[in-house]
């Protein structure tokens, strides 16, 4: 969750987009975990990108850039969407290691083991982002249930192209 700072909509502003504030709170606070997923994601795709080998370099490189590049663009995007509600957007290593379910890899990992941690990395976004849907829901925040289906709908599919790499 937010940190006392985190938690508190910022003063002075006075937002009424027809949710209400307890709502707009708990809708960021899970859009948080989000991003923390998202971003942790990122960074774990572009170091991988950095650091493979073997002989399905040219084709891990093409798909790890596609990954990575649309991950830099989403959590602009999810952090947007948190600025909207009214709420700060966590934006440190340490806020982003408390709030994601993705853990950091030590060292370089195998190709195949790469591809593992990003189907894993991708899936947990998905999971992540359907247990923010209950919220966004009872908040009728249709804004943010289409920012979530769209994320869900991205990740899905990367971890189906990994997958389909990995049973080869």
């Amino acid at each position: 969750m937010f940190s006392k700072l985190r938690n508190t909509p910022q003063p002075n502003l006075d937002i009424n987009i027809g949710i209400d504030p307890e709502s707009r709170q708990e809708i960021a606070a899970g859009l948080s975990r989000v991003l923390a997923d998202t971003y942790t994601l990122y960074l774990k795709t572009h170091n991988f990108y950095w650091n493979v080998t073997g002989p399905m370099l040219p084709s891990l490189l093409q798909m790890f850039e596609m990954q990575y590049s649309e991950l830099a663009t989403s959590v602009d995007e999810i952090a947007g969407r948190i600025r909207a509600l009214g709420f700060p957007v966590p934006g440190t290593y340490r806020e982003f290691a408390r709030l994601s379910m993705i853990p950091a890899t030590e060292g370089v990992p195998s190709a195949e083991h790469m591809m593992r941690e990003l189907l894993e990395g991708n899936e947990a976004v998905v999971r992540t982002a359907r247990s923010a849907l209950a919220m966004v829901e009872r908040g009728d925040d249709e804004s943010t249930l289409d920012l979530l289906t769209k994320r869900m709908q991205v990740h899905e599919k990367n971890a189906w192209m990994l997958r389909s790499m990995l049973t080869e």
